[in-house]
């Protein structure tokens, strides 16, 4: 604003209605027409505010004077001070000095008088309403919220009848003036008013005369603030209790699509089928076994050299963390009885390596008659252990009344908004001069960081591909430590919760990471709950314990007396019983002595945790994580931080083509429309806008041509290249690779249109539909696609490129079996579905699109996430393999992308005749 308005005189500033011509002239604001250029915002918002005051006095004498109680008393007004602004809220103001923070009562004059005690301005007054002014100023020296509430609540008439008169009344007072406050432009700072309010009031638990007006509060505020400045969105809130029984059902639903996935599949599908599916590994043998951390036993398994050639194992989908069962392996004309008897023998246990040559497996349970002999396979289960701790979290989540909730709570459903932050970060005096432990952090990563210190119940930290996230987050838990502040960090998976002990690990902060020993990386093992026992005090005296369970599981194997084999498992339960309440002993200490501690989203609700406190939970891959999963972690935290993508895939959900409907428990609630692959991240960006999210615009990993689709089509065009990235190629490796037309492109597209390159359905090569493509699905291959894709590795291999820099992505998983013997040709190439390879990134990448039909049918390939995930996995050089015709007909998506690639990529035309 310039200074010459401030010299002119007051003019009354319109509130234009809506819809008027004077505001459709001016598109500055949404309620506003445009502003007199001779008069100071700051005069305005005072003028309105005087409005608003006076307007709120007007209706309350027109809609009572005709018929209130005789215990009815108006408003006290409070004394006048001098002109200046609000210490609290930096609104200029006369008149009355009110503290929007403070819920204590500061007057000491009653809210309300007896009939016998009635004030003089009870009575008809000769002057009106100057003379009730005059004899309130005399008797009211500070006002409160709560005084100006309690003295509203004294229009209760002592005639019942007359009390829902009263409270339309009421209503009616406090929203003219509640609306005539909020209307003008610097809507901040009502907002802010109003939300102090509402926090304030919703601690007044005790008071039953502030429920009403708590309630009027938070009505307005979710019907009336729709969109405000700063993109602020107050949609409307989750009734709490419908949500978990919703959730519920829906989890119960996806539950019984695992159980029936994996149930039976033992008795009922051949090894072979299974292991096609990625669902089993056949034909091994227990190559060792030993005690593992936490006791567990251990069993490594390798490929029957009387069936392996090479002694590696086969094409598989086992790995690391698949719950699993180990059992003998039946005979190709076992009976499904004998089946049953072998799989009960069986034991179940935890996937904890995986190598190209063996898979190790903690078991969870230890059977006097589990040893198993002779050849074996492994069957991947369903994970019910998390489905407990999901559901455990709902139903808490469902039991809560509304006066259970706490304020992040009730920001997390939508029933109170956010608390407001200051507009400029970067100048605030607590957040904008940090003192960074990484000074090569970028402006947006500062930024995100900035903002998840300052707020006060949710941030959202929007991570595009390669843009940093984990970085930020490192940075972000250094800055919470430093501020003396306990944090826990969860992620949906191992990987992504070791992914930040790595990175924390050089710094010098106490980190505790819980889980299961067998699931974590080696390179955190050092950080382990199980490991820190071990080097404790307490764990040295165990460590003899673990020697004499290795001595005495060693002499399982020697033992053939059936007796004896007997006594040695009871000792060994004597043993591991002895172990766990030594270990049990130092769990408690370490926990409580760590500022960070570091768990899956549902080993976060471990016994471990039970009675500790964090001032933040950090969730990592918040996008990729069921939000019931997401509530395990939540459900007494005071601040969270969520850290995702939701432009990229969801998590994988079963149940939603299954013929498995949820149910609903008699007398819960429903929400239409709700499904899991809506995440806590989707709904809270939905439910607050962008007011709550942070993005990071600087990638590190693609060359700038192959981001630049993504980021037009999906980001707003806001993601920028680091230099040092935005034209690197493989012919810039870091070792010799030759100048040729495939090493000199970011972005080839090898467009197979014409109908030669045709896809097949799994069933297309057994002749009829079996098991193994009820396993699959309706699967899809691409043969003629599959010999390109090998043809461009062995360009790339022949130019220098090395083929552990290399990866091939489809989304389909009858593609990936039919691409499986290029790893023996190409050793290190590393093969992947789209899902599985999110996360990831490489060197080259090549995609092969498989469909090609008449009827331009595309199915699961036209969402827009999953293709969001295969373009962005390469550093230097993207090659697409599919055909145009059919993929531009999927979807508008993927007509611009196709679109873009003719006009942008090295654009090829294969010869199928040429192809071997």
């Amino acid at each position: 604003m310039s200074d010459e308005r401030t010299s002119s005189p007051r003019t009354p500033s319109p509130i234009l209605r809506k819809g008027s011509s004077q505001q459709r002239q001016d598109t500055r604001s949404p309620t506003f027409g445009p502003l007199p250029r001779r008069q100071s915002t700051q005069e305005i918002i005072n003028e309105i505010l005087e409005t608003g005051r006076e307007r709120a006095d007007t209706m309350a004498s027109a809609t009572w004077a005709s018929g209130r109680s005789p215990n009815f008393r108006p408003l006290p007004q409070s004394p006048e001070r001098e002109e200046g602004p609000d210490e609290t809220t930096g609104i200029f103001m006369r008149g009355s000095t009110r503290d929007y923070q403070s819920t204590q009562t500061i007057s000491q004059s009653p809210a309300r008088q007896s009939p016998a005690r009635a004030s003089p301005s009870r009575q008809p007054a000769v002057n009106g309403n100057a003379s009730r002014e005059e004899a309130h100023e005399t008797e009211v020296k500070k006002h409160t919220w709560k005084d100006f509430f309690s003295s509203i609540w004294s229009i209760e008439l002592e005639n019942k009848g007359s009390v829902a008169r009263d409270h339309l009344a009421l209503e009616r007072t406090f929203l003219a003036w509640l609306r005539t406050s909020l209307a003008f432009a610097s809507i901040g700072i009502a907002i802010t008013q109003l939300f102090r309010l509402n926090t304030s009031l919703s601690d007044q638990r005790d008071d039953a005369r502030f429920e009403t007006i708590r309630h009027l509060v938070a009505q307005y505020a979710q019907s009336q603030l729709v969109s405000l400045g700063s993109k602020m969105v107050v949609k409307d809130p989750v009734d709490v209790s419908a949500f978990a029984s919703t959730q519920l059902a829906l989890l119960d639903a996806e539950l019984q699509s695992e159980l029936q996935e994996t149930s039976g599949l033992i008795s009922n599908t051949s090894p072979t089928a299974l292991q096609r599916a990625g669902l089993a590994i056949t034909n091994l043998v227990i190559s060792a076994q030993r005690t593992g951390l936490g006791g567990k036993t251990v069993l490594e398994l390798s490929p029957d050299s009387a069936n392996s050639s090479t002694g590696e194992l086969p094409e598989h989908g086992i790995r690391t963390g698949d719950i699993i069962l180990v059992s003998e392996q039946p005979a190709g004309s076992a009976k499904k009885k004998e089946i049953k008897d072998l799989e009960k023998k069986g034991v179940r246990g935890v996937v904890t390596k995986v190598k190209k040559d063996s898979v190790s497996v903690a078991a969870d349970e230890e059977k006097e008659d589990a040893s198993i002999t002779g050849r074996v396979w492994l069957v991947k289960l369903a994970d019910d252990v998390t489905y407990r701790r999901m559901n455990q979290t709902m139903e808490k989540l469902q039991k809560m009344t509304e006066s259970d909730y706490s304020i992040f709570t009730r920001v997390l459903f939508g029933l109170s908004t956010p608390s407001s932050l200051p507009a400029d970060m970067s100048s605030d005096p607590e957040y904008g001069n940090i003192e960074w432990f990484d000074p090569s952090l970028n402006d947006s990563q500062k930024d995100a960081i900035r903002f998840a210190l300052a707020s006060k119940e949710i941030a959202l930290v929007h991570g595009p591909p390669g843009t940093g996230k984990t970085h930020t987050l490192i940075e972000l838990i250094l800055q919470l430590v430093r501020r003396n502040q306990r944090v826990l960090v969860c992620g949906p998976s191992n990987i992504s919760v070791d992914n930040i002990v790595e990175r924390l690990s050089p710094h010098k902060v106490p980190i505790l990471r819980l889980g299961h020993p067998a699931r974590l990386l080696p390179s955190v093992l050092s950080h382990s709950l199980d490991v820190l026992t071990q080097t404790s005090e307490a764990g040295l005296i165990v460590k003899d314990v673990r020697a004499e369970m290795d001595a005495k599981q060693a002499s399982i194997k020697k033992t053939r007396n059936g007796r004896e084999r007997k006594a040695i498992y009871m000792d060994l339960k004597e043993l591991r019983k002895e172990y766990r309440v030594r270990e049990r002993q130092c769990v408690n200490n370490l926990v409580a002595g760590s500022k960070v501690v570091l768990a899956t989203l549902h080993g976060a609700g471990g016994f471990q945790l039970k009675n500790e406190s964090f001032d933040v939970v950090i969730i990592d891959e918040a996008s990729q994580a069921l939000e019931a999963q997401c509530w395990v972690p939540l459900l007494a935290a005071k601040k969270a931080v969520c850290a995702g993508d939701h432009l990229q895939l969801p998590p994988t959900i079963k149940s939603t083509n299954s013929k498995v409907k949820p149910k609903v428990k008699e007398g819960g609630g429903v929400i239409k429309g709700m499904s899991l692959e809506t995440t806590l991240f989707d709904r809270l960006l939905s439910l607050h806008g962008q007011s709550i999210k942070r993005m990071l615009t600087t990638q590190y990993r693609m060359n700038e041509k192959i981001m630049r689709f993504p980021s037009d089509e999906l980001y707003e065009g806001k993601l920028v290249a680091a230099e040092h990235v935005k034209d690197r190629l493989l012919k810039d490796l870091p070792y010799a690779v030759q100048d040729t037309e495939d090493t000199n492109e970011p972005v080839i597209f090898i467009d197979t249109q014409g109908g030669d390159f045709p896809e097949k359905n799994e069933e297309d090569d057994t002749g009829k539909k079996s098991s193994i493509k009820s396993l699959l699905g309706d699967s899809k291959s691409n043969e003629m696609e599959a010999a390109l894709v090998k043809q461009h590795i062995r360009a790339l291999v022949d130019a220098g490129v090395k083929p552990e820099d290399i990866a091939v992505v489809t989304p389909y998983n009858a593609q990936l079996s039919l691409l499986a013997p290029l790893k023996d040709e190409f050793p290190g190439i590393e093969l992947g579905s789209v899902d599985g390879f999110q996360g990831r990134e490489k060197e080259a990448v090549i995609v092969t699109l498989v469909r090609s039909n008449s009827d331009g049918e595309v199915g699961f390939l036209g969402e827009k996430r999953r293709l969001n995930v295969a373009m962005t996995r390469p550093k230097r050089s993207l090659t697409i393999i599919g055909d145009s015709d059919t993929v531009k007909k999927g979807s508008e998506f993927l007509k611009n992308w196709i679109e873009w690639l003719e006009e942008n990529a090295d654009l090829r035309y294969p010869d199928a005749s040429s192809i071997g």
